[in-house]
């Protein structure tokens, strides 16, 4: 592989595109600022399967519920929405609710559970389908889901509210919320050379250790976000041949903000906090990262 510094080649480059500057902006109206949003699995509505029921109360508030009754192990699951895009996640058995994000929108979904038989052999437990109408558009992007967990109680959560006690709208929450991952968090390049595939992050683990790979930087400042109202996507893809993670997150005067889109007060600018924290020679790599052909998303969580 070809890429212009050791950054990009050990997977070190976590782009997140977030605009900084300007002044005298109003805080941003998208959707419920109540606090910490919880999902919740009430069972007013849903598809029973025996040994696999799927919560689909509060499909409006942008996730569905899982309840596994079998004797597996270990599951697959697959959510289908528009598009025909495939998500698809693994979990162990658990008696708690496991929370996924219906993050295409409104229309028809699919969903389907598939118990482990052995090894990486699957056998199919239920397929159904159902309908979604959002309540708003963001919600999404405001729970905590499998990918960013947390809650109320989560420190990284805590750390957030702190950072946005003073800040006097969205841009200046964003902006401490990155300058602190920027200033605590090391990349881990361990971990990178380890990590496992199914591997799902712990934000208040990043925290405590202070190192992380790209996911982990970027379920982080996803869970941060949104945990002060912010809706922020994780977004996973490819940057050139390597498998990637990054974040956008949303301006009333801009939309979702993710790939070329750079601000730094004047003209925008690109913001990346693993490349800030690590890098000696960020110049090569901004010339390389500031092309958004380099960056092939595929799913947003």
């Amino acid at each position: 592989m070809k890429y212009v510094t050791k950054i990009i080649l050990i997977m070190t480059c976590l782009i997140i595109m977030l605009p900084f500057g300007g002044c005298g902006r109003k805080k941003q109206v998208t959707a419920q600022k109540a606090g910490v949003l919880k999902p919740e699995a009430p069972g007013k509505e849903v598809l029973d399967h025996g040994e696999a029921v799927v919560d689909i109360s509060n499909v409006a508030q942008g996730y569905v519920a899982l309840r596994y009754k079998g004797s597996a192990k270990k599951i697959s699951v697959e959510v289908i929405g528009k598009n025909n895009k495939v998500y698809k996640y693994f979990i162990e058995r658990t008696k708690e609710p496991t929370y996924f994000p219906l993050t295409s929108g409104n229309g028809t979904y699919q969903i389907s559970v598939y118990e482990n038989v052995q090894d990486d052999e699957y056998s199919v437990l239920m397929m159904d389908s159902f309908e979604v109408k959002l309540k708003n558009k963001f919600l999404p992007f405001l729970y905590p889901n499998q990918y960013v967990e947390f809650t109320s109680k989560t420190k990284a959560v805590k750390e957030a509210k702190k950072l946005a006690k003073d800040s006097k709208d969205d841009l200046a929450i964003v902006k401490a919320v990155y300058n602190y991952v920027v200033k605590n968090v090391k990349y881990d390049d361990e971990k990178a050379q380890n990590v496992q595939s199914g591997y799902l992050p712990s934000v208040d683990e990043t925290l405590k250790t202070k190192k992380g790979i790209c996911f982990d930087y970027a379920a982080l400042m996803t869970a941060m976000l949104r945990s002060q109202g912010i809706p922020t996507k994780l977004e996973i893809g490819y940057s050139g041949d390597i498998y990637h993670a990054w974040i956008s997150t949303w301006l009333n005067e801009k939309g979702w903000v993710d790939n070329i889109i750079q601000f730094d007060g004047k003209s925008w600018e690109l913001m990346d906090p693993t490349l800030a924290a690590n890098s000696d020679n960020k110049e090569d790599v901004k010339e390389y990262i500031g092309n958004g052909e380099h960056y092939v998303l595929q799913y947003s969580y």
